[in-house]
């Protein structure tokens, strides 16, 4: 397990001299005369931290294992790195490889790969730079979503996924069953699990009225789902929406807030 500090971010701010172990996956390999450069990347950062291994101080046979994709652990000392964008890089004294990667057949490799590339490789993509940036990213606004509300005095719901409310009929419905609807009889919704038709949520805005009248002011943020056929980068399927809601407010106070939360979020990210 990672530790707080021992983070490939945390290592790149820290002073050469210091002994450290980093762990992450090998993006490239690159090998010059008697050295071997490794750029090691745990995701928490765009900015990978380059391990030298020189001959002699690491075994052929772990250096043969340490390709694309693979996992491992690298103890050694920070030093002052000669190359352009990094303050430090890690000199080896030892290499450990926890799960290999076959170059043959490891997808992804040193170039850039589009998104319809990526697509079938959900396992992996979030390696690559454009997914590790946008969970960074995502990260970052989720933390500042509920810091926002709670330095106000906000209390964070959880509203149900499954519902039987259309919530004013903010939008089309993926229905829930446990019936057998391919058996050719015809539904009788009063025998399925609940009793009644059931649908994935696509609001959580009705709870939260009705716990505002009895907390003040309360949000909601959790996923919803829509089942608009519209293939469109506007209209998705599955997504995170913040819903807040507010007793003894106005239009106005309702503005005040919203500009508020948008400068907030601004600053954060």
């Amino acid at each position: 397990m990672i530790l707080p500090g021992g983070y490939i971010k945390d290592l790149l701010r820290q002073a050469p001299g210091t002994a450290v172990t980093a762990r992450g996956w090998v993006k490239t390999r690159r090998d010059g005369k008697k050295v071997h450069f490794i750029q090691l990347n745990d995701g928490s950062s765009p900015t990978d931290l380059q391990v030298v291994a020189e001959e002699g101080v690491v075994a052929p046979d772990v250096i043969a294992r340490v390709t694309t994709g693979a996992s491992l652990s690298a103890e050694g000392e920070l030093v002052a790195s000669p190359g352009k964008g990094q303050a430090v890089e890690l000199k080896a004294r030892g290499l450990v490889v926890h799960g290999a990667a076959d170059p043959e057949h490891y997808p992804l490799q040193k170039k850039k790969h589009n998104l319809e590339t990526l697509r079938p490789l959900g396992h992996l993509r979030a390696r690559t730079n454009t997914f590790g940036a946008v969970f960074r990213v995502r990260n970052v606004l989720a933390r500042a979503i509920h810091r926002f509300f709670q330095d106000r005095g906000f209390m964070f719901i959880q509203a149900p996924i499954i519902s039987s409310s259309d919530a004013e009929g903010a939008g089309s419905m993926f229905q829930v069953t446990t019936l057998d609807l391919e058996s050719g009889k015809r539904a009788e919704f009063r025998e399925d699990f609940f009793g009644c038709r059931t649908y994935l949520t696509v609001s959580g805005q009705l709870e939260a009225e009705i716990l505002a009248l009895a907390f003040a002011n309360v949000y909601t943020f959790g996923p919803t789902f829509r089942a608009e056929n519209s293939n469109t980068p506007r209209h998705l399927a599955e997504f995170y929406m913040i819903e807040p809601e507010m007793a003894f407010c106005d239009l106005n106070d309702d503005q005040d807030l919203a500009e508020a939360f948008l400068k907030s979020l601004i600053e954060q990210v």
